[in-house]
């Protein structure tokens, strides 16, 4: 199998005699007629001829570029929107403490304060431990509710 480039005018302007493929001393797979209008030569990918000249690949990629170059501006200034956004929030908040309803107490370390709550503690309980006894042995004797 073998493919034929006809005669091209080069990005020069100068007339490319046609060849047939694969050139003699080339790689013997490269049996298609590759490339552009004007930039031929042999491949083996039957898919790679492109009817048109190698320049306009050129004005795709700068098209391309100012694509990228458009979308990386607008990143930039999104991020640029939400660190201002940010700063602004942390800074307009007040600068007084908020009341946050719990009211939070240091732990005291002393042990004759901390005896003192806890001897505390157990004179309640013990006090209303005597209510309730006392409630329930009238309550048991008159038959009645405390």
């Amino acid at each position: 199998m073998s493919a034929e480039c006809s005669s091209y005018l080069n990005a020069d302007k100068v007339l490319v005699s046609g060849f047939s493929c694969p050139r003699t001393g080339g790689d013997a797979r490269a049996v298609y007629c590759c490339g552009f209008q004007d930039v031929k030569y042999c491949c083996d990918d039957p898919h790679s001829f492109f009817p048109y000249e190698h320049s306009y690949m050129w004005w795709l990629s700068v098209g391309a570029l100012v694509g990228l170059s458009i979308a990386a501006v607008v990143l930039f200034a999104f991020i640029i929107t939400v660190c201002v956004l940010c700063y602004l929030f942390i800074s307009t908040k007040p600068h007084s403490k908020l009341d946050t309803g719990l009211s939070l107490q240091m732990a005291v370390r002393l042990e004759g304060v901390q005896y003192a709550k806890q001897r505390h503690w157990m004179d309640s309980t013990n006090a209303i431990m005597k209510q309730i006894q006392s409630c329930m042995l009238h309550k048991a004797s008159t038959k009645t509710s405390c």
